[in-house]
Order: structure tokens, then sequence, then C-alpha cells
């Protein structure tokens, strides 16, 4: 029950950074130790899983999917998510530099960590190091699009969201933003919408199952290229997360309400120009150190799982 109760932690953390545009559950995965068993937890999810069910029984079936863990991080995902929605979305309105500013350091000690795991450079490491960087910085200066959310489109946009999800560096929640539903699915979550929960969850599903034994298979394969190519999306995010922006341009959604459409990243006294509003430095600085000790301790956290098992 310890154990699980851990499992059941790492799950609020992954939640809380899935509901977070710019952030990724993934990376949460990766530096508390657990992103390999839940790979290969969820990628039993197949005919052999089907024929244990026929053949065996539900107990056989249950362990041949870890489902003890798999249903410990569930739990704690979706807690996180229903309980978090309305605070995020409060805190990203009503203080966004020190919202950002947390997550700038959370994932500045993620790259660190990611990193360290690389067991030797060569030229081909680099490389993938480059092009994750480049990726994420490229997939961060898209613009966010404004659709017409219909079911078929809800869903498509789950099994595309999950697969960016359960990639460390690649928000989920921004891949949302840029295809335009965002805002539908954070509403459903708040106010219980059932139907477009269902919805989204059933693409989420179909989504995960599919990506994730590719994903598996390219970790037992080419596990130093894969971290290299993950560190890269993890360090591009950064680009994505810089607490201080000016708003280039702005577009009217649906609902008649002004949002940004284009951003610059600027310099904190630029900022301050720009926009008439304090930095906040020395609060944002303290928040980015602070998101590095939870790193850091999820870290410790990862160590411990790890030589449990």
């Amino acid at each position: 029950m310890k154990h699980f109760f851990g499992i059941f932690l790492r799950g609020l953390a992954m939640g809380a950074a899935d509901v977070v545009p710019g952030v990724s559950g993934g990376t949460i995965a990766f530096i508390t130790g657990i992103y390999s068993e839940l790979l290969h937890s969820l990628s039993r999810f197949n005919l052999q899983f089907i024929t244990i069910l026929k053949n065996q029984g539900v107990k056989a079936a249950w362990l041949h999917i870890n489902g003890y863990f798999l249903l410990s991080l569930g739990l704690g995902i979706i807690v996180s998510i229903l309980s978090l929605a309305r605070l995020v979305t409060y805190l990203l309105a009503s203080h966004p530099l020190l919202v950002w500013s947390f997550f700038f350091g959370l994932i500045i000690a993620s790259s660190i960590f990611v990193l360290r795991q690389m067991r030797g450079w060569n030229v081909g490491g680099i490389i993938l190091l480059v092009a994750g960087i480049a990726l994420a910085v490229a997939i961060g200066q898209l613009r966010p699009a404004e659709v017409v959310a219909s079911n078929a489109y809800i869903f498509m946009a789950g099994a595309i969201a999950i697969c960016a999800m359960i990639l460390p560096g690649i928000s989920g929640s921004f891949i949302l933003l840029l295809l335009g539903v965002y805002g539908h699915v954070l509403g459903a979550i708040k106010a219980l919408d059932l139907t477009t929960l269902a919805l989204f969850g059933s693409g989420c599903v179909v989504g995960l199952l599919s990506f994730v034994r590719i994903l598996t298979w390219l970790l037992d394969h080419y596990h130093q290229r894969v971290i290299a190519l993950l560190a890269g999306f993890i360090a591009g995010s950064l680009y994505l997360v810089w607490p201080w922006k000016a708003v280039l341009s702005v577009y009217t959604d649906s609902h008649g309400i002004e949002k940004p459409l284009t951003q610059a990243n600027v310099l904190p006294a630029d900022f301050e120009l720009i926009t008439g509003h304090s930095a906040q430095l020395l609060p944002c600085i303290l928040l980015m150190i602070s998101g590095l000790l939870v790193v850091f301790a999820l870290e410790k956290l990862g160590e411990k799982n790890v030589n449990n098992l």
C-alpha cells in the first residue's frame, strides 16, 4: 500500500503538470523514475492480454498489465486534474508571471536531469538534442487555432494530445491549445460535461494504446538516442514557458474574448517598459528556485522508487 500510495502521489504531480499548457506530465513520470514502467505496462494491452483474460481469468490479466500500478497512477492523475482545473485557470489569469516562473524552474531542472541520463555523447546524440530543441521551439511559435469543436474533432484532439502528454517535454495541454480545444476541454472538466469528457477520453485511449507501443520499442532499441531527443524537447520547451512576454497581436475567439495570437519573449526590464506592469523579478526568481527544488525532490523520490523495485 505504501508503494502504491507513492505511485498515486506521482499521478497527482503528472495531472497537475498536464493541466498547464507548456508543461508535460511525461516529464514528471520521467524524473520520478516510473516512465519505463508506465510505457511497458500500457504496451501490455495487446492480443496476449485478451488471451490471458480468456484462458486464465481476470486476476491473471490484471497482473499482466500491472493493474495496481496503472490504477494508482490513473487515480492520481484524475483526482489532480478534476481538483486543479479551476485553480490553474484562476492562477494563470491572476498571477501568470509567478506561475510561469515556477514552471520555468521546473523545466530547467528537468532538462538537467534528463541530460544526466546520457551515458556518452556522440555526433548523433548532439544532432538529436538540437533537433528536439528546434522542434519544441517551432511548436511554441505556432498560432492557436479557432475551430468548431465537433464530436469527431474532440475525439481526434484527445488522440493527438495524449501522445504529447506521454512524451517528456511536449505539453499535451499546449497541443490542445494549438488545436483550439483547450478551453472546451477545461470547461468540460470544470462543468463535468460527461459527453465531451467521454469523447475526449475515448480519443486519449485510442491514441495512447497506439502510440505507446512505438515509443516503448524505440526506448528498448535506441534508448540513448531517444533520451537525447527527449532532452531536446524538454530544453526547447523553456522557450514556451518563459514568463515575460510581449503580445504582438491578438485575436477574438468565438465567444468574443480577445486572446494573444503572437507573443515574443522579452527581458524583465523590457516587459515593464512595454506593458507598464511590474516584472515581479524577485518573487519570480524565488519561484524558479522553488521549481528547481521540487524537481530535485522528485528525483530523489524516483531514485527511492527504483531502489525499491
